[in-house]
Order: C-alpha cells, then structure tokens, then sequence
C-alpha cells in the first residue's frame, strides 16, 4: 500500500509544481500561432479551456497539463507489464516525469503532450479492448493530429512481421489518410539536420539516457525480444534519423515515440543489473545516479529559469526568454491606458492572447538593453533589465 502513497504524493506534487508554472511565462509566438492559426483538434481544445477558465495563461496551459498527468498515469500502469517491483516502478515515473522533453511538452502548448498521451493511451489499451474498438481509436488518431503518422507506420511493419495482412493494410491506410488531411509531405532538399538531430534528442532526454533508450533498442532487435512498443518507437527513431539527412525535423512529432520506450529500456536495465554480483553492479548505480542527477539539474533548470538572467549578459540567449516579457509588457501597457500598439509580428501575436489588439497609430520598438537608454517601457528580473521598449503615438493624417 505504501507505493501507492507514494505514487500519489508523486503526482500531486507533479501537478502542484506544474500549475504553478502556468503564472511564470507568457505565451510564446509559436503558441500564438496555434491559437490563431489554422483549425487544429489542440486549438478547439485550448480554446474550450480558455472559455472556461478566462483568457489567461492558466486556461492555455491546462490541457497541457492534464494531458500530462493522464500520461504519468497510463504510463504507471504499463510499467506494470514490464518491471515487477513496485518500487521500480516508482523510480521509472520520476524519471518520466523529469525527462527534460516531458517537462516540456506539460508546459508547452504543442502536439508534443498530446501524442505521449496518445500513444500510452493506445500502448495501455493495447490488450484491453478488442481490436475494433481499437482500430476506431487509430482512426480517430488519424483524424486530430499529422504526428501520428509514425504509429500507423511501426503497427504496419509490427502486423507485417506478424504476418497479420488486415491490420497491416488498415495501418498504412490511415497513414496515408493522415497525410492526405494533413498534406503531410516527407520529401526534402538534402540539408544536413543529422547531427542536430542527435543534439536535440540529447536534450530531450539528457545524452546518457538518449544513448541507453538507442542501445536497448538495437540491442533487443539483436536478441529477437521485440514487442509491439519496440516497432513503434524504433521506426519513429529510424526515420527521424534517415529525414534528419534531408530536413529538420518536428521533434515534437518523434521525441514521444522514444518517451514511450522508457519501460523498455527500464526492464533492460533492471534485468542486467540483477543477473551481476554485488561487486560489479557499481557501473550500474553510477549510471543512475549520473543519470538521474541530470535529470534533476534540467528539471530545476527549467522550474527556475528566470534566475538564468543573473548570470547572463544578454537576454535573448536565455533559452526561455521567448516564454516571458508578452504578459508583463500587457500588464505595462494596459496600466498607461494603451490598448493597441503596432509591433514586430511575433510580439504582436503574443499581445493579442492578452488583449492588446494592433492599431497603426501607437508604434511599440523594442530596444537594445541598456541602462543608459530612456524608454517608456523596461521590464527586469531583480534589478536586471530584460526587455527595453518605447511606445510612440503617431499623428494621424
């Protein structure tokens, strides 16, 4: 019973921590961009919660958020098929719950968080519903969202090599239904992404568990000890890597397959360390504990970002600074009674979510940062600037 304390002080601090970041950062132009952009399953979500909750940075992120508690959720409970211990099982949510990418995609308005959690909803699913219902839940997959073009992809080589012909066609079916909705088009000029794509998948994951989640995945192609998990998450792996020579990526679309290997490589772990004596298990609990001192490091990173500034000279090489300033300068301009401004389109995009609409007469410019500059608007972070500004109002003709 105590591991399911435990499991449940786990996730209630997980969404403490979570709904307390939502008053922490605005919205960003690529989030603006989804709200405004084109009809999209996330968007009418998003929306919903934001005529719930009012037009505030609580509303945008709360789906995101559920999504993500749903995900640790369904993610314990297939742990249950692959690690024994229920205290293992607990070490493998917190390291789901710290890895830097899911972190992300709980914050993050994207398709990030909504793919993890459908493909852990359909992995849990799996061989609990019969193959109909199931196959109506690829089809509804293939409906929402273009990233899951990559499941219908490895179930098509897993049923292929199972020699299952229906579900094999049903599969490739829904992957080019998807990409006819979604003109979704893998075609590109060769570019050279390879190398950031490694970068960026080292990021997500930290390097060691990145190059641990790649081992175990060559590793049980070698012994033949694959499953239906494997097929997902290798061919999104594989053909990320093989279009990462041609284009860059959407990490959001790939990163969740490997996410969703993490019991895989849990179950290898656990496996080669129990099957060593006591006196060559030391490499092993090194590599956790390096692994898992990384994962709180990037964590604690992220929850404290803002302190980052302190010790950094310019602020736009702040990797969130694109996640703050919008709701403060709103805040700003409200106070001095100004409703609309006319600014560079990606401030104007993140205004708008906070009901500064664009006008031609009042013109915002951003500034270089400096102590030295007057300006009407300066936004800072104990007593460093971050953001310098002037509003002018311009005669109208």
């Amino acid at each position: 019973m105590t591991h399911r304390y435990i499991l449940l002080l786990i996730l209630g601090i997980d969404a403490l921590i979570l709904f307390s970041q939502t008053s922490q950062v605005s919205i960003s132009s690529t989030e603006a961009e989804l709200l405004y952009g084109e009809f999209s399953f996330l968007q009418q979500l998003v929306t919903f919660s934001l005529n719930i909750f009012g037009h505030n940075d609580f509303g945008l992120r709360f789906v995101m958020i559920i999504f993500h508690i749903l995900s640790v959720i369904l993610m314990y409970l297939i742990s249950l098929r692959y690690i024994k211990s229920p205290r293992n099982r607990l070490w493998l949510l917190l390291m789901f719950i710290l890895l830097p990418g899911v972190v992300s995609s709980a914050i993050l308005v994207n398709s990030a968080g909504l793919i993890i959690f459908g493909l852990l909803l359909y992995i849990y699913l799996s061989d609990k519903l019969k193959p109909l219902y199931l196959n109506l839940l690829l089809l509804v997959y293939a409906l929402i969202n273009v990233g899951f073009v990559y499941l219908f992809l490895g179930l098509s080589l897993y049923y292929l090599f199972h020699k299952n012909k229906k579900l094999f066609f049903y599969n490739i079916g829904l992957y080019f239904l998807s990409s006819f909705i979604y003109n979704f088009d893998a075609s590109g000029y060769p570019s050279g992404h390879f190398l950031d794509t490694i970068g960026i998948y080292s990021a997500i994951f930290t390097p060691v568990i990145f190059i641990y989640i790649f081992y175990v995945l060559y590793r049980r192609y070698l012994t033949k000890t694959t499953d239906m998990v494997w097929y997902i998450s290798s061919t999104a792996l594989l053909f990320s890597l093989i279009l990462s020579f041609r284009q860059s990526i959407p990490m959001e679309h790939f990163a969740p397959y490997l996410i969703i290997a993490l019991p895989l490589a849990a179950q290898t772990f656990i496996s080669s360390y129990r099957i060593r004596l006591k006196m060559y298990r030391s490499k092993y609990k090194a590599a956790f504990i390096i692994s898992f001192v990384f994962l709180l490091l990037n964590t604690f990173a992220v929850f404290f970002n803002k302190e980052l500034y302190l010790i950094i000279d310019n602020p736009k090489k702040h990797f969130a600074h694109e996640m703050h300033i919008a709701n403060e300068l709103a805040d700003i301009l409200k106070s001095q009674d100004i409703l609309c401004v006319k600014t560079d389109p990606n401030m104007q995009i993140r205004l708008k979510f906070y009901e500064i609409k664009e006008c031609p007469n009042i013109l915002l410019k951003e500034q270089e940062v400096s102590l030295n500059k007057i300006s009407n608007v300066t936004i800072g972070y104990k007593n460093h600037i971050l953001y310098q500004a002037t509003v002018t109002k311009l005669n109208k003709e």
